[in-house]
């Protein structure tokens, strides 16, 4: 049973923006905090945004800190992130999970940013 399914990634320049989408089943969304996540190559996963289960508290990596947005609806089971004000340094594939990537990862979305 398919439980995160990102979408929204693609080919943007430097300094333009994006917003990621995640889906999850109801069962993860609802009982746990979310976060998104990225792997570029040759690195570690890492968390840059998470968000509480009422999406009323968020934290950030200082590398993504004033530029990226998460937030979340809860009646659709969906988590998004707005990306603003890309860096090549962002470069990389996308994923949603719970805090703490308990949940199967999905196939994550990916972003390049390059001119």
């Amino acid at each position: 049973q398919v439980q995160l399914v990102e979408s929204g990634g693609g080919l943007v320049q430097p300094g333009g923006s994006l917003r990621l989408s995640c889906a999850a089943s109801a069962t993860i969304f609802s009982i746990n905090a979310m976060g998104w996540y990225r792997q570029a190559p040759g690195k570690q996963r890492e968390l840059v945004a998470e968000i509480s289960i009422s999406g009323g508290r968020t934290n950030y990596a200082d590398s993504v800190k004033g530029r990226f947005t998460i937030s979340r609806d809860n009646a659709k089971n969906t988590v998004y992130l707005r990306m603003n004000n890309l860096k090549v340094e962002d470069t990389a594939v996308y994923y949603c999970n719970t805090v703490g990537g308990f949940a199967q990862w999905g196939q994550g979305t990916q972003v390049t940013v390059s001119s």
